[in-house]
């Protein structure tokens, strides 16, 4: 009981969820002694779901293995190649398969969106009744403790990440060497690496919509707002609202046009939806991309005089931070005063 109570402290000290997911797989290797536990999670657009491994231990494993958080989603297993997954992500309790020679247990992950992964334990003989309640009490704790880092990270009005995540979000996507194509290799040809873009997204004049309408439908504006950004953006882009009616993205794209047209999507389809009693409303956005080692605070920044640009041409546009460079013909000066992000 003692080493249980070990590994539960060891697994709510963490505030990192990719951390938090290698102790458990950790913690549950060690109780149970299996082949192999992972934990697996589904990501990808509706119709096209995948599933990615969040942690994975062999026995013999010291270190876990994981899927990038940029993995090309080509390159991730679907959902059907593996039935027992799926099974019990319609919430059966466990779902037992294998052979002669060894049995996966699955158990269902679920946060307060409902199911939203797996844990699968290969044993070598069935799982007991005893590991098997074990297992289920511990993914309890796992699921409650991510709901109050939810809690943590998520702005309580949109359900975007908020502020205080981007930082360390910045750094751990974009920190590591960027892999190119995965299908570079089935080509035969050098494909282009997929670089990291950072853009804001600036709700124009927001500031009548709060005066004529109230805060209230100022809110109701934002969380719509934020529903729209879901559906326009990918499911791997990294969405944050930085406060008042100002938001931000971190995606992947090959290149400027590419991150462009994506930022397009999410231009005309807030221009064509109508707001509740506002009617219409448009967005300015502003986009650079972001460079190996880049800070941050020099990223939003650059985005961010992008928007300005976009604003002083018109609003309801895209620009990037290299509009911005040409149209002054060399680099500008950086604004002071408008915006303080740390």
């Amino acid at each position: 009981m003692s080493e249980l109570i070990d590994h539960l402290a060891e697994l709510t000290g963490f505030r990192d969820r990719d951390v938090l997911d290698v102790t458990l797989v950790s913690s549950l290797r060690e109780i149970l002694h299996p082949r192999s536990v992972a934990i697996y999670r589904v990501t990808g657009d509706p119709g096209e779901e995948r599933w990615t491994t969040r942690a994975r231990l062999n026995a013999s494993d010291a270190v876990a293995a994981a899927d990038p958080a940029w993995a090309d989603p080509q390159t991730l297993p679907r959902l059907a190649l593996f039935p027992s997954r799926v099974r019990a992500l319609a919430g059966e309790a466990v779902v037992a398969s294998g052979t002669n020679e060894s049995t996966h247990s699955t158990f269902p992950v679920e946060s307060d969106r409902g199911v939203v992964g797996v844990l699968e334990i290969e044993t070598e003989a069935p799982l007991p009744d005893t590991s098997a309640r074990l297992v289920t009490s511990v993914l309890r704790i796992y699921r409650n403790f991510q709901c109050l880092l939810d809690y943590s990270e998520r702005d309580t009005l949109t359900g975007l990440l908020n502020r205080k995540t981007f930082d360390d979000s910045f750094l751990k996507l974009t920190g590591a060497p960027l892999p190119g194509r995965a299908t570079a290799a089935a080509t035969d040809e050098a494909a282009p690496p997929l670089l990291h873009w950072l853009s804001v997204i600036d709700i124009d004049h927001f500031k009548r919509v709060n005066d004529n309408h109230g805060h209230l439908i100022g809110d109701e504006v934002l969380l719509l707002l934020s529903r729209l950004m879901n559906s326009s953006f990918r499911f791997h882009d990294r969405l944050y609202r930085f406060g008042g009616e100002e938001f931000v993205v971190l995606m992947r794209c090959p290149d400027e046009e590419d991150a462009r047209q994506v930022l397009e999507r999410m231009r005309a389809n807030t221009a064509a939806y109508r707001f509740p009693q506002v009617g219409t409303i448009t967005v300015s956005i502003g986009f650079t991309q972001v460079f190996q080692g880049d800070s941050p605070s020099a990223a939003f920044e650059r985005a961010d005089r992008a928007v300005y640009l976009a604003k002083d041409q018109g609003r309801n546009c895209v620009r990037s931070h290299t509009d911005l460079v040409a149209s002054s013909g060399r680099e500008d000066a950086p604004r002071t005063g408008d915006v303080e992000l740390f």
